[in-house]
């Protein structure tokens, strides 16, 4: 099989279930940028990790072609896979109440940084807050579950939780974010 069809030369392309729609379609861009967030997860792994680094995106990336697959299946009812819901929102928060407990309380905002892999996966927490934009731009023309936007947000604090739990575990410092009237 050839991994190009010309299919979507046009500017088009077909969701789950056949329906044919623009590449402008605002479902396009909210499960590709889903996808690009899958992508900077790999990229992270690519980085040295804790193993509760490595096991949590490594599921967290299962997760996402869920999502994915959600997003780009108008008609649930005729999706063929499982999707994310209350379990898996709620392991996402069990591992950030389990990862807050190895890390000094907030005082202030820090600023972005770190090892490559803390960094990294600040990155992708700003990649998961487009790809959640884009979903509740999607959930406002069109119906789609709540659980996909649920997830998303919830992500995004693991990821933030999860940046400076590796950034601590690699001895890496965190920046506080100081005002310019407070310098």
């Amino acid at each position: 099989m050839k991994i190009y069809t010309k299919k979507g030369d046009a500017g088009e392309t077909s969701l789950f279930g056949g329906t044919k729609t623009s590449k402008s379609n605002i479902r396009i861009s909210a499960y590709g940028t889903v996808d690009e967030l899958n992508s900077t997860l790999g990229m992270v792994l690519s980085y040295s990790l804790s193993d509760q680094g490595e096991t949590i995106l490594t599921q967290v990336q299962n997760d996402l072609f869920v999502v994915g697959a959600t997003l780009a299946t108008p008609d649930p009812e005729k999706s063929r896979i499982d999707q994310v819901g209350d379990t898996e929102t709620q392991r996402l928060e069990q591992w950030i109440d389990s990862m807050e407990k190895e890390l000094p309380p907030l005082k202030s905002f820090i600023l972005p940084g770190g090892g490559g892999a803390g960094s990294s996966l600040h990155f992708a927490r700003t990649v998961c807050r487009r790809a959640e934009r884009e979903t509740v731009q999607l959930a406002e023309s069109e119906e789609i579950s709540s659980d996909a936007i649920i997830y998303l947000n919830r992500l995004s604090d693991l990821l933030f939780v999860l940046a400076r739990y590796e950034n601590r575990q690699q001895g890496e410092k965190e920046t506080p974010w100081i005002p310019d009237r407070e310098r």
